[in-house]
């Protein structure tokens, strides 16, 4: 367990190994904040996003990278935990079967329980509510909601230290988050988007995750750094 001194010093981010919480982590550092990443290895068939986190986390120098497995595949109801296939026709207005039920419901309070434990006060996560696949999960009221719910559900929330919740991505279009990693000297390369990997390491390009990450960095004019095979 890390216990933090100094609580303005340090931050728990929600490392997923993608994109968006790449940038997200690197920007609670540029903020001054030491990281502690929190990776959640939740039975999902894209694994090589927990490599992927492994590898952000080294390059971030991070104080402590701490990867949870709680297997989602035993409720199943996903595309991403269950024998479903990952739609591969583009995004659409409906929300899709790639979202994961409760899923950031179920991270955010596994990262306020580690800021309690490690004395933290601020947590980190990437969700985006502008280019991506409509999860009810990543819109500013729900952020807002659970912000309060860990307040009042908290030790240190009730006694008027409870934990601040970033979302620095939450109105850029993924354009806008391929210009963040341009500009904070990150290789696009260490993370991984890619929903349905192919089996020989390649991402898949026709998933709603590649297509919005393909799409971002088309539009801002910058090199990925993603083998596709689509």
């Amino acid at each position: 367990m890390v216990q933090v001194g100094n609580q303005k010093s340090a931050a728990v981010v929600l490392l997923s190994g993608g994109l968006d919480s790449m940038v997200t982590a690197a920007l609670a550092r540029e903020q001054g904040f030491d990281i502690v990443a929190l990776t959640v290895n939740y039975g999902q068939r894209h694994v090589r996003e927990i490599q992927a986190a492994a590898a952000i986390a080294k390059q971030l120098g991070v104080i402590r990278h701490m990867t949870l497995d709680l297997d989602l595949r035993e409720f199943g109801g996903s595309a991403l935990t269950d024998d479903i296939d990952v739609p591969k026709s583009g995004v659409g207005d409906d929300i899709p079967v790639t979202y994961v039920p409760a899923r950031n419901l179920l991270f955010l309070s596994l990262t306020v329980a580690c800021a309690e434990a490690s004395g933290a006060r601020d947590i980190f996560i990437g969700v985006n509510a502008l280019d991506y696949s409509g999860y009810p999960d990543c819109r500013p009221e729900f952020i807002a909601s659970f912000a309060e719910t860990a307040r009042l559900g908290t030790k240190a929330g009730i006694n008027g230290e409870g934990v601040r919740v970033h979302t620095p991505l939450q109105e850029m279009t993924k354009a806008d988050i391929a210009r963040e990693c341009a500009r904070l000297g990150l290789d696009p390369a260490w993370s991984w988007s890619c929903y349905d990997p192919t089996s020989d390491g390649r991402a898949c390009g026709v998933c709603d995750s590649c297509r919005l990450r393909r799409k971002g960095f088309a539009e801002a004019e910058l090199g990925d750094g993603t083998p596709y095979a689509a």
